[in-house]
């Protein structure tokens, strides 16, 4: 599906030296490179702040916590998306909602947010899945009529644009995974959260490092989540080209929809506005399992993101959702693949998988 040995050969030797510079300093959890990182993030993004963090994870909860939010709250979200969204959330002591998605964009359906919104509801988590916006100005429009909080999930959606403004910068906080497959990924766990708000990012700042400000004085109850000195530095040398990386990501993604357009699959959407990053390439079908088998048998790999909605998994019994609940998450789930997606891919590997999705049906 990604091929890290690439990427990495590309850009091996001011990898390996970075690494090298680090050792050596022997400083290896928040120091400079974490914190010229953060500057880099947040110039790139045109915030005021940016706090790195162990993972996407925790990016998530510590937003969510930074927002105000706990026991007792309802956050609106997906249940076509990753658990860690709704983990995060129920982390917090607070309870998931889910709602359905748009069959084209396979993000949260505006048009169904407002009947779900409660007493209870504190804030909107969006997810841009595959690297695609949810429509962001909609959520804006209700979060603003019912003083919602907005917390964005983009650990697919790394310099992904809608409207001319990156997803993560538009709403209240917004949430990043470098897990090494991602668009920017580092060669371990680590996750960053974004925001304009002083006091939430210092809320952050010290949930991230043992609820402390100044060494050994704890003010609150914090967590170990700290974004490693490592990490950052080989994060550092791939922001540089993250537009080129995503650049080429959409190239790809153009040459497969230009294969596949004369074969019997659905093709990714990208509406007028919106600048998809492809982190993931996503068609739909009623032969999932043949082309499966044709793509195992050919020896390229595929996978299916997500075979089971959240509010299908055993972890979510709780929350009293069934089947039929969410019948366009549901109908999804059942005819994904997601197909072979990074920016070395050549054409001729694309080509290849076509070929073989054709054979297959």
């Amino acid at each position: 599906m990604v091929d890290l040995k690439a990427q990495y050969h590309a850009i091996e030797d001011e990898i390996d030296a970075k690494i090298k510079e680090i050792i050596h300093s022997s400083h290896f959890i928040i120091g400079n490179n974490v914190t010229e990182f953060e500057k880099e993030i947040a110039a790139y993004y045109s915030v005021v702040h940016a706090v790195g963090v162990a993972s996407g994870t925790d990016a998530l909860h510590l937003a969510i916590l930074g927002c105000g939010i706990g026991k007792g709250d309802e956050v609106i979200t997906t249940p076509f998306t990753f658990i860690a969204t709704a983990e995060a959330i129920t982390y917090t002591g607070a309870r998931p909602v889910f709602v359905d998605i748009d069959e084209k964009t396979f993000n949260i359906d505006v048009k169904k947010i407002r009947k779900a919104i409660t007493k209870r509801t504190k804030a909107i988590l969006p997810v841009h899945l595959f690297g695609l916006s949810a429509d962001m100005e909609k959520i804006k429009e209700l979060a603003a009529e019912y003083k919602l909080k907005i917390i964005e999930d983009c650990a697919q959606s790394f310099g992904a644009e809608y409207k001319g403004k990156k997803t993560g910068a538009i709403g209240d906080a917004g949430c990043f995974s470098f897990f090494p497959s991602k668009n920017l990924g580092c060669y371990g766990d680590g996750g960053m959260v974004i925001a304009n708000d002083d006091n939430m990012a210092e809320k952050i700042r010290m949930l991230r490092n043992h609820g402390q400000k100044v060494r050994y004085y704890h003010s609150i109850i914090g967590y170990n989540s700290r974004l490693d000195e490592i990490q950052a530095g080989i994060l550092r040398i791939k922001l540089k080209r993250i537009d080129e990386y995503n650049k080429k990501r959409r190239e790809n993604a153009s040459l497969y929809t230009e294969k596949l357009k004369e074969i019997n699959v659905i093709t990714p959407s990208e509406p007028d506005g919106y600048y998809h990053v492809f982190h993931q390439y996503s068609i739909r079908t009623s032969k999932r399992d043949s082309i499966l088998n044709g793509l195992t048998e050919a020896g390229i790999a595929s996978a299916i993101y997500y075979p089971v909605p959240l509010h299908l998994q055993e972890s979510y019994k709780d929350l009293g959702y069934k089947k039929g609940d969410f019948p366009v998450s549901e109908a999804i789930a059942s005819d994904i693949i997601s197909l072979p997606m990074y920016p070395e891919l050549t054409a001729e590997q694309i080509d290849e998988v076509c070929k073989t999705i054709k054979e297959s049906l």
